[in-house]
């Protein structure tokens, strides 16, 4: 798969899961030779109340300005080398900043890089001298030598938790199927779930328009195929639960003049009988009655 697909796809997810957190600036230009970064994010001052339930992303948002650079197969040498000189042109940048307004930064609070790959060979994160940290951090992240500030995420050595959802969805293969599965699996009610499977719906679209597709995309066609189904079926079901809900309401609205906390409660007792019996309970019953029976 060519990389424009799912850059798409990745700088829209992670701008949609982080906005509530912080300032997201997707193809942020920095001074040297105008390199883009992928994300770059920046916290704010206040904890959000919706960072716990983005688990391992939402613990790397908050930690500093963060340069999040994804990517669809394992990066070449070359490219994690391009990641490093996009951050150093970032902390170069809020030095002068901090310079020019008098103030100092402390070594911990600089920005720190974190490459999304899909995996890592060995190879490779031996030649960055990239190891694990698991006395505080997950299996799958690896940190470069400290002063790098950087790490480089195996998103396929990742633990299937909830914690990690957000990143394996990232992935590719199994990894990114049984993330879609959990996806799709969360609370209806769940905002970020509904505008993640938008995104994600979005970018099966642009597969599906390219010319050749490997097994690999034909997979993931596959994959994101059945997950939209699956979230189109219950949001029908959904829709009809509501639906069936605003009968209700509105009957015992008719019938009292208003729905109060007693009668709320009734509500979901009366949805669990076929609709011409709630309705003729609706119509016949007293207040007492219905409070009495449910």
């Amino acid at each position: 798969m060519t990389r424009k697909p799912h850059d798409q796809f990745a700088k829209q997810f992670l701008e949609e899961l982080l906005s509530s957190l912080g300032k997201v600036e997707a193809n942020k230009e920095v001074i040297d030779e105008a390199r883009q970064v992928d994300v770059l994010f920046s916290p704010v001052l206040t904890t959000p109340a919706q960072a716990p339930n983005l688990g391992l992303l939402g613990r790397i948002a908050l930690l500093n300005t963060a340069l999040l650079e994804p990517f669809r197969n394992q990066p070449s040498k070359t490219e994690i080398r391009n990641c490093l000189t996009k951050l150093f042109a970032v902390i170069a940048d809020s030095q002068r900043k901090a310079k020019r307004e008098d103030t100092t930064i402390a070594e911990n609070n600089l920005a720190r890089l974190w490459i999304l790959s899909p995996s890592a060979s060995e190879n490779l994160l031996a030649g960055f001298g990239a190891k694990l940290d698991l006395e505080t951090w997950l299996p799958g992240v690896y940190f470069l030598p400290l002063s790098f500030r950087a790490a480089i995420m195996a998103i396929n050595e990742l633990p299937i938790t909830d914690e990690t959802l957000w990143f394996r969805l990232l992935g590719r293969g199994a990894v990114q199927q049984q993330a879609v599965r959990e996806l799709v699996a969360l609370p209806s009610e769940n905002v970020v779930r509904r505008n993640v499977l938008e995104i994600i719906y979005r970018w099966r679209i642009s597969v599906m328009m390219q010319q050749e597709l490997t097994e690999d995309e034909q997979e993931l066609i596959m994959s994101l195929t059945d997950a939209y189904q699956e979230a189109r079926a219950a949001a029908v079901l959904e829709g009809v639960q509501q639906e069936r809900r605003q009968v209700v309401e509105n009957l015992l609205r008719y019938r009292f003049g208003s729905v109060d906390g007693e009668l709320t409660r009734v509500v979901d007792s009366l949805l669990q009988l076929p609709p011409e019996e709630f309705t003729s309970l609706c119509l016949q019953l007293s207040r007492e009655e219905l409070l009495d029976r449910f």
